[in-house]
């Protein structure tokens, strides 16, 4: 095809390393952005990943779709291999209907429509993305065989109809939250998205834990947010030794689905404790994506300056009380965190107080990873809606629990639990309840 214009070449580092960037102008009029790494002239088809522009989730971080997570997954995976390209291309706004038709969209599915009938409610085509001038880019760059890194046949079936040889595909699997996990099986079941065509050259990566189903049915209520307590124990229910080691309790497999929970949630939540015994960073690293915001319950503020949890992208809010020093709280901020300052509670920050702010700040869904002094708060306090627990083949004895003492005297009156869901690993066990 003709009309592809060169338009400027520049050396572009990025947090995943060194990229050749290339701008080409198309005859249709986008941009399409060339980020290469490695020679890719000869030595076999290229590992290729054709990024359909997303400003909403490749820049602003959006929850509503996977985009910004498989944008960053495809250039880690190019930088791991040495060798690939990411072809960024303009103009494939909302599968071609540009950012307000998009946008619109949106407040069509926020009305019940999923994201195929939203784009017919509105008169739009369901995709209207077409390949040829991606293929021309690919043609000019002297790359005529691709191993693709896609879950969308119509990419596939694109390039190939435009003379580009699709040697081999590999999904972009990515971890789903709870706001996106009704778009992602839209795409599956309505447009055969996760379906790979050709053969693939390399055994693709496991996919993520179906964390969404372990969280059961997100229904926040108005004055909070949807909470899910998890945590890993011993088979004799025990989260840490007698000294406070906890790690680690269960096995990567396990701890892979905490984070795909993390992933899947808009924040995660943990007391003081956990911060000067653990120093979590409490992010998304075993699987891909997105880290929420997190969240510290610390009613005098001790938090270190230096602890983990707020360094990194991710926010980091502080709930705290009039206990803290106006000096604690300017040295927080100083690193970047939110304070919020809240009205004290039994033993540290009122709790109602603190999940109104989280609900009011957007928060629906909210993951509490600990420690037990925040689990046994929050369950006596009737403000738990599901939990999850881990449940590791080990025996320590004399250790701490995970719920302390929540005033039970006898067996009827203890929390009942319902819906089970059991999620099984190499090593542990994970089930999840409803609360009643």
């Amino acid at each position: 095809m003709n009309g592809v214009r060169e338009l400027v070449q520049v050396e572009l580092p990025t947090q995943f390393g060194e990229f050749q960037a290339t701008a080409f102008e198309v005859h249709t009029g986008p941009v399409y952005l060339a980020l290469a790494k490695g020679e890719l002239v000869g030595g076999g088809a290229a590992l290729t990943r054709l990024h359909s522009e997303c400003l909403t989730g490749d820049a602003l971080g959006s929850l509503r779709c996977e985009c910004g997570v498989q944008l960053r997954l495809a250039l880690r995976r190019i930088a791991a291999e040495g060798r690939g390209l990411l072809l960024y291309a303009t103009g494939h706004e909302g599968r071609g209907v540009g950012l307000v038709n998009k946008l619109q969209a949106h407040v069509e599915q926020d009305d019940g429509a999923d994201t195929v009938d939203a784009n017919l409610r509105l008169g739009l085509p369901v995709d209207g993305r077409r390949y040829d001038a991606a293929a021309a880019v690919l043609h000019a760059l002297g790359i005529g065989s691709v191993r693709l890194l896609t879950n969308n046949q119509d990419k596939v079936r694109g390039l190939r109809e435009a003379g580009i040889t699709v040697a081999g595909t590999e999904p972009l699997r990515t971890a789903a939250h709870s706001r996106n996990v009704g778009y992602l099986d839209t795409k599956e079941r309505r447009l055969g998205h996760l379906e790979t065509a050709g053969e693939e050259l390399e055994p693709a990566p496991s996919p993520p834990p179906d964390a969404v189903r372990l969280l059961g049915d997100v229904d926040p209520p108005a004055d909070r947010p949807y909470v899910v307590l998890k945590y890993a124990q011993t088979l004799d229910g025990r989260i840490a030794t007698a000294n406070g080691d906890s790690k680690w309790i269960s096995g990567e497999e396990e701890r892979a689905v905490s984070h795909a929970l993390r992933a899947a949630c808009d924040a995660v939540m943990v007391g003081v404790g956990t911060v000067l015994r653990d120093d979590p960073r409490l992010t998304v690293r075993l699987v891909p994506g997105a880290s929420p915001l997190r969240v510290v319950l610390d009613s005098t503020l001790r938090t270190p300056s230096n602890a983990l949890l707020l360094d990194g992208d991710p926010v980091t809010v502080v709930l705290t009380t009039d206990r803290a020093t106006e000096g604690d709280r300017e040295r927080l901020r100083e690193t970047g965190a939110g304070i919020q300052v809240l009205p004290p509670g039994p033993g540290g920050v009122d709790l109602v107080a603190g999940l109104r702010v989280l609900r009011e700040c957007g928060v629906r869904s909210l993951l509490v990873e600990g420690g037990a002094r925040v689990i046994t708060s929050l369950l006596s306090a009737g403000l738990v809606d599901r939990v999850v627990v881990g449940t590791a083949p080990k025996i320590i004895g004399a250790g701490t629990e995970a719920v302390g003492d929540l005033g039970v005297a006898r067996v009827a009156e203890g929390i009942a639990l319902r819906n089970r869901s059991v999620h099984l690993t190499a090593d542990d066990i994970v089930t999840a309840w409803d609360v009643c």
